[in-house]
């Protein structure tokens, strides 16, 4: 019994790939990301006959058999495209949205708009019941609306109205 607790009963590994060699070459000539490009030559080595096993395979791109298993089940059920999927986590709901984020972006574009960031956060609770943080606030309205808070240029209190408009009319 001790003889036959070494030997590991493995999965024969076959994997029938539909590309042709010519096609599984030029994609991967055309692959840009990283995990596109191991997973193409993956699928070439094995169709070229380069590699006929799960751990040479493993050796040859540095990755764990399971993870080359993984793969050729991927491939074997959704085929190149599944194989070649990349997904990216959905992020954060966004806290303001909608009919909302219309009002809120109607009453910047207003010329009297809004002096602060804190000002807007006023605004959003008073009008929408919304409360957010500052740097939430921030990240809407210059990331995600493009839009800039309505702050005068300072003006000094020693200005003359009159040497303004002397110099509007005579120098612009």
């Amino acid at each position: 019994m001790g003889a036959l607790s070494n030997f590991v009963m493995s999965r024969p590994f076959q994997i029938e790939i539909s590309e042709s060699q010519e096609e599984l070459e030029k994609a991967l000539k055309h692959a840009t990301a990283a995990s596109s490009k191991e997973r193409l030559q993956m699928l070439y080595w094995l169709k070229s006959g380069q590699v006929s096993s799960r751990r040479s395979l493993a050796e040859r791109l540095g990755r764990d058999e399971a993870t080359i298993t993984r793969w050729v089940r991927k491939y074997k059920d959704e085929g190149r495209r599944g194989l070649l999927e990349v997904k990216h986590a959905p992020g954060k709901v966004l806290s303001i949205s909608g009919s909302d984020l219309e009002r809120l972006k109607q009453k910047l574009q207003e010329p009297s708009g809004f002096q602060s960031y804190s000002q807007i956060q006023q605004w959003l609770k008073s009008e929408l019941g919304l409360s957010l943080a500052y740097k939430t606030v921030y990240e809407i309205v210059r990331k995600r609306l493009g839009a800039k808070l309505k702050v005068p240029r300072p003006q000094s209190t020693k200005q003359h109205p009159e040497s303004l408009s002397h110099f509007k009319k005579n120098c612009l």
